[in-house]
């Protein structure tokens, strides 16, 4: 193969990256889902995974084809080949995509792409204009550095887990995989960064991410909060530490999730329930208060919002005075929808549901064109 396709993932695309060339050599989840966002954008991406398959198809469900749920949120636009970087002729396969590619992305223990003689300093010593994003779960300083892991153990590992549940119930993890996606976020806009540098000085570089910074960037407000009190943050369950009122309500409609971070709301919500008088109470006056005694607030509001008669619609008379509220939808029923369809988050290509391409740019919009395949369905076109 003398370089990489004119048209990789199978499908002409206007996207604003239309014309950048991408090798996937990535695994799992954060390092395809930035080849995926590239890809959505009009990249050309080119998906290289072992020939025993991203570990992520046995994620099940499956299809018979062996594309499983798993693997199918994270691999669409790109075109789909096999090689063991291991072996001399699976690194050859690399190096004869190197010449045309513009970015590269990788996520195997540091030390083991270097091993390969694919490490960083020798691709961008031959290809200065390569822009090489690495991701690893703990990078390769500190205690932990070079050490592997999963979504689930940096949740553990950063606090996050600590931060989500009960108060008096145990640490939770949250159920999507978050420290990977957003990594996956951040590469992909690292890598944004790159190109646009690019531009200027004609050279690329190396872009490192790990999941446990990526993690730990999204520890706010808990992580102000820390910085400025000195005092651990404890579990809220749906509750939020800056804001009260902020949580769910049983009402007899179903779970209200209220959030009133004015005292202007906080008056059209108690107004809303028939209790103005507790915007006056000085307990409830000022979001400082509020905080101070949340408990008895949230008592009170608990009561009001269940006596509510089943005929109001409370959330949309919130929302319509500029109360931010909803009630707790089924994820089936946020999945199913019409305005998911309408907004294009939920798209279907080749029999296959998938979420949507979330940033939206009027004159070079990204788009799912090309379904993910087979393991090395591409394969002929790789010699």
């Amino acid at each position: 193969m003398t370089g990489l396709p004119s048209d990789a993932g199978g499908g002409v695309s206007a996207g604003a990256l239309a014309g950048i060339r991408v090798i996937d050599l990535s695994r799992v989840l954060a390092g395809p889902y930035c080849a995926q966002l590239l890809g959505d954008h009009g990249a050309e991406v080119t998906k290289l995974e072992p020939v025993t398959g991203d570990l992520s198809r046995s994620w099940g469900p499956s299809r018979a084809d062996g594309v499983s749920a798993y693997y199918a949120g994270l691999n669409r636009n790109k075109r789909h080949l096999t090689a063991d970087l291991a072996r001399p002729e699976g690194r050859d396969l690399v190096w004869s995509l190197l010449p045309e590619a513009d970015v590269l992305v990788e996520n195997f223990k540091p030390g083991t792409m270097e091993r390969w003689g694919l490490g960083a300093d020798d691709l961008l010593a031959r290809f200065p204009r390569l822009v090489y994003c690495r991701i690893s779960a703990f990078d390769d300083a500190g205690p932990m550095a070079g050490l592997p892991g999963y979504d689930a153990v940096i949740q553990a590992y950063t606090g996050i887990m600590d931060l989500n549940g009960e108060p008096d119930g145990q640490p939770l993890r949250v159920p999507m995989p978050i420290a990977d996606l957003t990594t996956g976020l951040l590469a992909f806009a690292g890598v944004l960064l790159a190109l646009q540098e690019r531009e200027r000085s004609g050279r690329g570089q190396r872009v490192d991410l790990s999941l446990v910074d990526g993690a730990m960037s999204l520890l706010h407000p808990a992580a102000a909060n820390y910085f400025m009190t000195g005092e651990p943050p404890g579990r809220l369950g749906s509750g939020h530490p800056n804001i009260a009122p902020c949580d769910t309500f049983h009402s007899p409609a179903g779970q209200l999730y209220v959030a009133a971070g004015s005292d202007r709301q906080f008056a059209v919500l108690v107004g809303f329930l028939g209790a103005p008088e507790l915007a006056r109470d000085p307990r409830f006056r000022t979001n400082a208060d509020r905080l101070a005694h949340r408990d008895e607030l949230n008592a009170a509001i608990a009561r009001l919002v269940a006596s509510l008669d089943p005929a109001v619609d409370l959330a949309r008379a919130l929302v319509a005075e500029g109360v931010p509220a909803t009630l707790v939808r089924p994820l089936a029923d946020a999945l199913d929808a019409p305005d998911a369809a309408v907004r294009g988050m939920v798209t279907e290509l080749d029999g296959l549901r998938l979420l949507g391409v979330p940033i939206r740019l009027n004159r070079t919009p990204g788009s799912v064109r090309t379904p993910p395949r087979p393991l090395g369905a591409d394969q002929a076109t790789a010699g």
